[in-house]
């Protein structure tokens, strides 16, 4: 093992972010990158079995807008208590692992879960419980990569560039699973319900089941290269992230531009109801839309190390107000798949400078429960936003009131960044933010 790691992993103690060689970057990103690719394939509520699932409910069950809309907000309740298994991760280090423990454990629950429901008769009720059970083991692997890519970008002043690695890695898998969870919504429409269920769960058993693999790889670049953070102290340590200012405007910010009432349901049944496009179609849309968020987060990767935070916030967000408004004139499918383009590039500088917030905002030796509390504000606002949207659009006369609302809530986000410490957002990436 070559001797530049020694000194860093030694330290319990760092009084500054210190930079790390151009390799070891590389290596970090080749691992993140990987681990962000698995998770995004394996995940009970992503694209590969969230869309299929969702088709399931509409067309096999025949459930209606609103029915859907309750499913999915029952059954993300692990989901909205993201932070407490953040809080495990930042607490406890199954066999000494630390985040490859939480991997290795449970990955293969998971993929344990998944082999079980696969052989279960679907109803309304089984296909519920496999979502909340298979959410809450997924969400313990989860707040490992949360919790590491965290630190891993505060300990060495890359908060930017975790970021961006982060958004692009999370966003191209997600872009395949959701062509290929509406593709597959589509091959599976005559089989039966059972045999469509089966074939997804086992698909996500396999995928879960390389992620145990991989959490036995323990690249030296990536893990000699992070000192000890581990919070020990329950109570003292609620107190401190609770007294921790900085966080609050940060996730703020994050709930606002993820409530979004409207950009769910009732975007799809919009799509498939007044313009009559197909399952594919609808994956095809979010597909485009999330791909097209890629090459500006690439932008933000590029500009974050030589333009401070604080101005890619704000032209962030004006670029971002706006990004439904396309939706308003569009009156065919083809006009919908070619208006996701300009929307998710509207919204790549955004996403990307307000993880890195929320990253730079972390207390120390709570990455972890402070990344998923942010996951648990995006689904419970997103679930309610989609609520309230869903709401809007059967009793105010179709989406049109969705993208209004939407835009409103967006142009909120401007005066929130007002609350923002200065000194946390006067920096470009590599510099450590004055204390």
């Amino acid at each position: 093992m070559s001797g530049e790691s020694g000194p860093v992993a030694q330290k319990n103690v760092l009084t500054a972010p210190a930079a790390l060689p151009s390799e070891a970057r590389r290596t970090i990103y080749v691992y993140l990158g990987l681990l962000l690719i698995l998770l995004a394939f394996g995940a009970p509520h992503g694209g590969l079995i969230d869309i299929p699932v969702t088709f399931i409910l509409k067309n096999k069950l025949h459930m209606e807008a609103h029915d859907l809309a309750n499913f999915r907000l029952i059954s993300a309740i692990p989901l909205y208590l993201s932070f407490v298994f953040g809080f495990v991760r930042d607490s406890w280090s199954p066999f000494g692992m630390k985040d490859r423990g939480h991997m290795l454990v449970f990955g293969a629950t998971t993929a344990g879960l998944y082999l079980c429901f696969a052989f279960t008769r679907v109803t309304y009720i089984t296909l519920l419980l496999a979502t909340v059970l298979l959410t809450t083991s997924f969400l313990f692997v989860a707040s490992a990569q949360n919790g590491l890519a965290s630190t891993i970008g505060q300990q060495h002043a890359m908060t930017g560039r975790v970021s961006t690695v982060w958004n692009v890695f999370g966003s191209l898998p997600g872009v395949a699973a959701l062509l290929i969870g509406g593709a597959l919504s589509d091959v599976f429409e005559q089989e039966s319900v059972d045999y469509t269920v089966r074939a997804l769960f086992l698909g996500g058993a396999l995928i879960m089941g390389a992620v145990t693999t991989y959490a036995l790889w323990k690249p030296w670049r990536v893990f000699d290269n992070i000192y000890s953070e581990t919070a020990t102290r329950p109570v003292e340590d609620i107190k401190r992230l609770a007294r921790h200012w900085p966080i609050y405007p940060a996730l703020l910010i994050w709930l606002l531009w993820n409530f979004a009432p409207g950009s769910a349901t009732p975007l799809q049944y919009h799509l498939q109801n007044n313009l009559h496009a197909t399952d594919t179609a609808w994956g095809q849309w979010n597909a485009i839309f999330a791909a097209s968020f890629v090459p500006t987060f690439l932008l933000f990767g590029y500009l974050c190390q030589r333009t401070p935070l604080r101005t890619l916030l704000i032209w962030g967000t004006l670029a971002a107000i706006p990004q439904m408004i396309p939706l308003l004139f569009i009156n065919s499918v083809a006009g919908a798949l070619v208006a996701a383009v300009p929307m998710g590039l509207m919204g790549g500088v955004a996403t990307a400078a307000y993880l890195d917030l929320i990253i730079r905002s972390c207390p120390k030796g709570l990455q972890g429960t402070t990344l998923m509390m942010s996951s648990s504000i995006l689904v419970v606002i997103a679930r309610f936003g989609d609520v309230l949207g869903t709401n809007l659009y059967d009793h105010y006369g179709g989406f049109s009131i969705c993208v209004i609302a939407i835009t409103l809530v967006y142009a909120l986000i401007l005066p929130t960044l007002l609350l923002v410490p200065k000194h946390l957002i006067a920096t470009v990436d590599g510099q450590s933010p004055a204390p």
